[in-house]
């Protein structure tokens, strides 16, 4: 054991009880932050046209600073970009992280010298509890592996440009910059399967002990190896045993994973995105992902089937209930005021607050009242491939309007690993669960206003060809697991799919 990995338990142990004393003091923890953004940015344009200077209560806030989409931000944004100074946040961002919006384009998400250390510290504290709650550290003195995009940079005026995972590229601890891989210049390669197959000529060699990135994309990674190979992954990387991943939910991965492992491994789930760290995985053993309260977002929730209400109704960290499903709000060190992120979460505990990321709230069907949202479908797969040797590589669901024939229906688009010898039994079987967690939808079934759900074979690889068509292949891009139209769902069927 090296001294890398004997000091890391100490370390560890020190940053838990940090953590341990404000996630006991959330409230409170929550009330210093909502002061400090006011006060930081009382003198921003941003603060002068809200009339921060006044704002001496949450109440006060949510009166003067409206709920705010990018779209309805982007005039300040812009401003921003510009590089006027003292807009959203005092000074200038340091970077910026470039996303793709669906309905603004590309998104110009600012990141501050206040905002950046949180996103780096969050992910470092995911793997310190996780060393303080099993002891294991060996895998510190391995190679370790995060599936990202590149880390070169733009400019424009002043401020560094580029995709979140290759901003915090620039970020690695200096004590771990020996275990990283992949090398900087395959890092920089930008065609995703070009990069993938560069990764894996890298890390074949090597003792890798941990291994990060979106399920979908190490997924494919992983399929990569073993065709080079022949091998599980865990007989080439015989040490590997600890999983870090973000942006979509495992579970309906973690059968084909531990068949391309060829064994369990522990696995840490992360909430970072362009907006904010927002959450991380601190206990093996507990659901859900400990919600940073002490990261210089102040956090509002609303629920979700009254968003769409005229006036929806704003509650903090104090009024919130386990097992509803809420839009999150966010207000940031970086400069973000009132912001819907898109994301609907739910709490599992407020006792510490931990959260589970229950899809997006314009990512739903409810094409006749139904309201379905992406966990009940993540969890109706789940349920019905459980105790089979169903593995499946991708999925995402539509409504089908317009039948040929019948009634209307969920269409269910699979890409099996191992097809199921029964169709019909697995779609009831997802059927069953999807009624018993939405009684919207179990009124439909049983008002005879939709038939049950129909399954769609997708050829191999489909998604991998779809994503490549629409130029998301890669980086931090994932499938939608629903949608409300059939954007998606056309250009499977028109892959030739077999229902």
């Amino acid at each position: 054991m090296s001294i890398k990995s004997l000091l890391a338990k100490p370390f560890a142990k020190i940053v838990a009880k940090k953590i341990e004393k404000w996630a006991n003091n959330p409230v409170e923890t929550q009330e210093m932050v909502f002061k400090r953004l006011i006060k930081d940015a009382s003198t921003t344009i941003f603060g002068k046209d809200h009339d921060f200077d006044s704002i001496t209560t949450y109440e006060d806030f949510a009166q003067r600073v409206p709920i705010r989409d990018y779209e309805t931000l982007k005039p300040y944004v812009e401003r921003v970009v510009a590089g006027e100074e003292d807009v959203l946040w005092k000074g200038k961002p340091i970077y910026f992280a470039k996303t793709s919006g669906t309905t603004s384009g590309s998104k110009y998400i600012p990141i501050t010298k206040e905002s950046m250390p949180t996103h780096v510290e969050a992910a470092r504290n995911a793997i310190l509890m996780y060393i303080n709650e099993t002891g294991n550290a060996k895998f510190v003195d391995g190679k370790m592996i995060f599936l990202q995009g590149s880390p070169i940079l733009n400019e424009q005026n002043g401020i560094q440009l580029g995709r979140l995972s290759g901003i915090v590229a620039h970020y690695v601890p200096k004590y771990l910059q020996k275990n990283r891989l992949p090398s900087w210049e395959t890092n920089c390669i930008e065609d995703w399967e070009t990069k993938v197959d560069a990764i894996v000529e890298e890390t074949l060699p090597e003792n890798m002990t941990v291994i990060s990135g979106i399920p979908s994309w190490v997924q494919m990674y992983f399929e990569k190896l073993q065709q080079k190979t022949g091998k599980k992954v865990g007989d080439i990387f015989k040490n590997f045993n600890l999983f870090i991943f973000g942006g979509v939910n495992y579970e309906p991965y973690r059968a084909k994973f531990e068949n391309l492992i060829g064994r369990k491994v522990d696995s840490i789930e992360l909430y970072p995105a362009s907006e904010g760290f927002f959450a991380f995985q601190d206990k093996q053993d507990e659901k859900g992902m400990l919600l940073q309260l002490n990261s210089g977002i102040f956090y509002e929730f609303i629920k979700a089937d009254e968003f769409f209400n005229d006036n929806p109704k704003r509650i903090t960290i104090k009024d919130v209930e386990v097992n509803v499903n809420y839009v999150m709000i966010i207000s940031t060190n970086a400069g973000l005021w009132g912001y819907n992120i898109g994301d609907t979460v739910q709490f599992t505990s407020t006792a510490p607050y931990r959260i589970i990321v229950s899809g997006r709230i314009k990512h739903f069907i409810s094409a006749f009242g139904e309201h379905v949202i992406g966990k009940e479908v993540e969890q109706a797969m789940q349920e019905a491939i459980e105790g089979t040797d169903i593995r499946i590589s991708e999925f995402t669901v539509a409504p089908q309007i317009n039948p040929v024939e019948g009634l209307p229906y969920h269409e269910w688009f699979v890409e099996f690993e191992n097809e199921p010898k029964d169709v019909l039994k697995l779609a009831e079987r997802i059927d069953a669960s999807l009624q018993k967690q939405n009684s919207y939808y179990f009124d439909l079934i049983e008002g005879k206003v939709l038939q049950q759900l129909k399954i769609t074979r997708v050829k191999e690889n489909g998604f991998q060809e779809y994503m490549k068509s629409v130029g998301k292949l890669g980086g931090q891009n994932k499938i939608p697991r629903l949608s409300n139209d059939r954007k998606i769902a056309d250009v499977l069927s028109a892959q030739k799919t077999e229902t």
